[in-house]
């Protein structure tokens, strides 16, 4: 069954993908794990009640089949799990039912972003882009933007960079008495590019955790740092180097957003105001598709308010 699909009182046998797992113990002293199961059409909270094993947090990003039934918590659907066990190779699954994937062409996604790359005027800042992009191009193509709050599915980083770039071009020229276009447009192909050191991923290519760089440092700091050193193998010139890694260190906005400095030029500015808009509209996308017409989401907690899909 679809989680989608899913309502109360349903019965349920199946394989999902387990994308969280926490061990904890209720208040009898009994130890239960609670999970949140996914497939490619949305997730879904759980519990394993007097559960102490052997699937356990060391097994996010598995596939596992579980028997159980709908039940509905404080308005949200939740399953109540009888039994839980990790998918094994004899078992028969389609992974693409499990694993959500861009709703985009990432082939042409990518050839369509790499020729925005190759159209940057200035020589230095092409350079500089289309080094970095072919470092990590493998992963680029194919990862999350995120683990879960926007584009977190399979070629989610890439469409999200794409849709900001396409909008960076735009805007650029919009703006082109104040925005230099090959900055801007260098800095956006950019701006996320360390999420693929940032990031550990499942066998499946979901995001499942942080690597200990990603977690020390997180990805803008490794971003301004791949830059860095690419400047130097190229000889870049040291303003439009550090121009590059300031786009790349403030594209969050403020410092409570995770910014390490904030936005200072018009670049920089409007990068950080793009990201916002790309993200935001993603959830609003994500919201919007299991919402029925005339009626308002749960409080979504990236927007800090429900969402209303109007007829």
């Amino acid at each position: 069954m679809e989680i989608r699909a899913m309502t109360v009182g349903n019965r349920v046998e199946g394989f999902y993908l387990l994308r969280n797992a926490l061990s904890k113990q209720a208040s009898n002293g009994k130890p239960f794990l609670s999970v949140e199961l996914a497939d490619a059409t949305g997730s879904i909270e759980g519990k394993v009640w007097d559960y102490s094993g052997p699937v356990s947090p060391a097994d996010i990003g598995a596939v596992v089949k579980i028997r159980g039934s709908v039940s509905e918590f404080r308005g949200a659907l939740q399953l109540s799990i009888e039994r839980i066990r990790l998918a094994g190779d004899d078992d028969v699954y389609n992974v693409s039912d499990l694993v959500p994937t861009a709703p985009m062409d990432a082939g042409a996604g990518w050839q369509e972003l790499s020729a925005l790359a190759d159209s940057i005027a200035d020589p230095d800042y092409r350079a500089l882009c289309r080094q970095v992009l072919n470092t990590y191009e493998e992963r680029f193509r194919t990862i999350p933007a995120a683990k879960s709050v926007h584009h977190g599915f399979l070629n989610g980083l890439l469409m999200h960079t794409l849709f900001m770039a396409r909008t960076a071009d735009y805007l650029a020229g919009l703006y082109a008495a104040v925005v230099d276009r090959s900055l801007l447009l260098a800095g956006t192909i950019l701006h996320d590019v360390c999420k693929c050191e940032e990031f550990t991923t499942s066998p499946l290519g979901l995001v499942t955790s942080y690597s200990l760089r990603g977690q020390l440092m997180g990805h803008l700091v490794l971003g301004a740092q791949a830059v860095a050193k690419t400047a130097e193998q190229l000889g870049t010139p040291e303003e439009k180097a550090v121009l590059l890694q300031h786009l790349l260190l403030s594209h969050h906005g403020e410092p409570e957003f995770g910014a390490a400095v904030r936005p200072i030029c018009a670049e920089s500015e409007l990068l950080s105001c793009i990201d916002t808009i790309d993200s935001r509209m993603e959830i609003y996308r994500e919201t919007l598709e299991e919402l029925p017409a005339g009626t308002f989401s749960r409080r979504i907690f990236s927007l800090d308010h429900p969402v209303y899909r109007h007829n």
